[in-house]
C-alpha cells in the first residue's frame, strides 16, 4: 500500500464509512472505481501522472476515462475525481467532498 492509499483509506474510515478498493461498479464492462462506498453510490478515482504524460493524460487514456466516468454517473455513481498531488497537498479534501456529497 503505497502512501495516497493510506490518506484515502483514513479519511473514508475517519467517516464511519465502509468502502471498498477496485471495485467494479459495471454489470458488463471490466471497470473499477479505484475506491468505493456502495452504500452511498460514491466513488474515487486518482488520477496519477498527470504531470508525466500518464496514461490519464494522453487521448486515448483520457476518452476511456470519459467513457467510464459517464457510464458511472449513468448507473447512479457520484465519482470524485483526484490527482496524486491534491492528495499529497491535503488529503483531507476527501472527507470534506463526501460529506458534501452526504448532506445533499
Amino acid at each position: 500500500m503505497n502512501l495516497i492509499d493510506t490518506y484515502i483509506r483514513h479519511e473514508i474510515a475517519s467517516l464511519g464509512l465502509e468502502f471498498v478498493p477496485e471495485f467494479r461498479f459495471h454489470p458488463d464492462r471490466r471497470w473499477r472505481l479505484d475506491y468505493a462506498i456502495p452504500s452511498q453510490h460514491i466513488g474515487i478515482e486518482i488520477q496519477g501522472a498527470t504531470y508525466a504524460a500518464g496514461r490519464h493524460t494522453r487521448g486515448a487514456g483520457y476518452a476511456n476515462d470519459c467513457e467510464k466516468l459517464n457510464s458511472a454517473q449513468c448507473l447512479g455513481w457520484r465519482v470524485l475525481w483526484y490527482t496524486t498531488q491534491q492528495l499529497k497537498a491535503d488529503p483531507s479534501v476527501v472527507a470534506r467532498d463526501i460529506k458534501l456529497l452526504l448532506d445533499k
